[in-house]
């Protein structure tokens, strides 16, 4: 090769290809970076502080849960994630990102009770991510509305497979003192596609009740594989049915633990959701895609009871921590740090806004929206949530206000059946000293000060609800 030529390749074509390599890696990593990152919601049913490994259970409990604690290793762990003490308001406030309060506000209407789900006019967090240009599916538990246009597929999801209703909500035909010759509306697992009629599948009775879980995980990862190939954004919403009662592990995971049928049934759980990080590992789709996992509610806890709320008091259905405090863990690589653990408060509610801020979008602006955006805080740029407080109902009534580390409860409820504890004054706890909430007065007393940022919180809240219209449209 002569000299020229020797020198054509040297000072013209390598520098080209050269910039040429570089070009097509600075595109290729901007579109990685402007790709819509996929959504997965993992939502238990019931599930108490206490149960995995990174809130205190895991072992203890007689299941460790490795596949779960992993998210907190690789992501954020909330120590003062807030829910509603019910499900179907839990699930409202979730979905919606208002407090579930304001979907029974239709002037017009009878007063709804707790369990009567979210509206038609309400806007749901998979609507949002629709109209983003996601596709949405939810497999499980849905729990709010079961009439005509309030299904999963009315509120924003194309595709969901699952139950419309509680567990509890359930007549178990297979119970051995059924009484055949009734006519009883029985549950029964359902599917539709958006735009279609909800389809009855098989009847949900205690043996479907085992495997249901299992199943729901199966069509979750299915879901997630048909978008990977299309190469579509997608919000995938998996509220699991377990541990909400009668527990029923599935008959490969009974007895695998040999502590009994609520320890198989963590376990089981654990498995599911390795299965389900597995299957986004493989699909290559790891770093972008968002994995949150939480519950509805606290767990039944207490004696004769199945479920643990770690250090604190209470069950769900109650004012108690126990009730309203549960696990959150959420991880994004390279996003949102690794190994972050807080005791900011964050309520159920603030997921609608936080994902809406993470990903640009615009939140409703026709209703009052009560999501606060901690994408800041979960992505590592601020040690402050954005939310200092909390107003407590239980049904249709307010029962407490949580502000920092200080509760004030108006009624205190420690167990469904049990009577409720009502003084002249409200009960005022701390909870960094007191977490069990037992002192009712005690550290009240040297800090009476504590009375001026509570009952603003409370004011504040109820103005916000006498104010407001109601619904925003038919």
């Amino acid at each position: 090769m002569n000299s020229y030529f020797k020198e054509l390749i040297l000072n013209v074509f390598i520098p080209l290809l050269l910039a040429i390599i570089f070009l097509f890696n600075n595109v290729t990593h901007a579109a990685e970076e402007n790709k819509k990152p996929n959504i997965v919601l993992i939502l238990m049913d019931n599930f108490g502080y206490g149960e995995i490994g990174v809130y205190g259970g895991g072992a203890i409990r007689g299941a460790p849960t490795p596949n779960i604690d992993s998210l907190a290793h690789e992501g954020f762990q909330l120590t003062n994630y807030n829910v509603e003490a019910e499900c179907t308001p839990s699930r409202a406030s979730l979905m919606t990102g208002r407090q579930s309060i304001r979907t029974r506000l239709r002037k017009e209407a009878p007063p709804r009770n707790p369990w009567y789900g979210i509206t038609k006019w309400e806007h749901t967090l998979a609507e949002l991510l629709s109209e983003a240009g996601y596709t949405t599916g939810l497999f499980g538990k849905w729990h709010l509305g079961d009439t005509e246009g309030r299904f999963p597929t009315d509120q924003g999801f194309d595709e969901w497979w699952g139950l419309p209703r509680s567990s509890d909500r359930a007549y178990w035909p297979d119970s051995s003192s059924f009484q055949a010759d009734l006519d009883i509306n029985l549950m029964h697992v359902m599917s539709a596609k958006r735009g279609e009629e909800p389809k009855k599948l098989e009847v949900y009775g205690r043996q479907k009740r085992a495997t249901i879980d299992r199943e729901i995980t199966d069509r979750a990862i299915n879901f997630i594989e048909r978008k990977v190939t299309k190469e579509e954004p997608f919000f995938v919403y998996i509220p699991y049915t377990q541990t909400h009662t009668p527990h029923d592990p599935h008959p490969n995971s009974r007895g695998k633990t040999g502590n009994g049928d609520f320890a198989d049934i963590l376990a089981q759980t654990d498995e599911y959701i390795g299965d389900l990080l597995s299957t986004i590992e493989d699909q290559g789709i790891k770093d972008n895609t968002i994995v949150i996992f939480t519950s509805d509610n606290g767990g039944y806890g207490g004696i004769e009871r199945e479920g643990f709320n770690g250090p604190w008091r209470g069950s769900l259905f109650t004012s108690y921590e126990g009730s309203h405090r549960v696990p959150f863990l959420i991880r994004w690589p390279n996003k949102i740090p690794a190994r972050q653990i807080s005791n900011e408060i964050v309520h159920a509610m603030d997921i609608y806004g936080t994902l809406a801020a993470m990903l640009d979008l615009e939140m409703p602006k026709d209703r009052v929206m009560d999501s606060a955006d901690h994408s800041r805080f979960l992505m590592g740029k601020s040690k402050k949530s954005a939310r200092e407080s909390i107003v407590y109902y239980i049904s249709n009534e307010i029962v407490g206000v949580k502000w920092r580390n200080w509760k004030m409860l108006f009624k205190e409820l420690e167990r469904i059946g049990e009577p409720v504890i009502s003084g002249i004054d409200p009960a005022i706890y701390n909870l960094l000293k007191d977490p069990q909430e037992q002192e009712r007065l005690r550290h009240y007393i040297q800090d009476t000060w504590v009375e001026i940022p509570l009952y603003r919180a409370l004011e504040e809240h109820q103005e916000s609800i006498a104010s407001d219209p109601g619904a925003p449209g038919p």
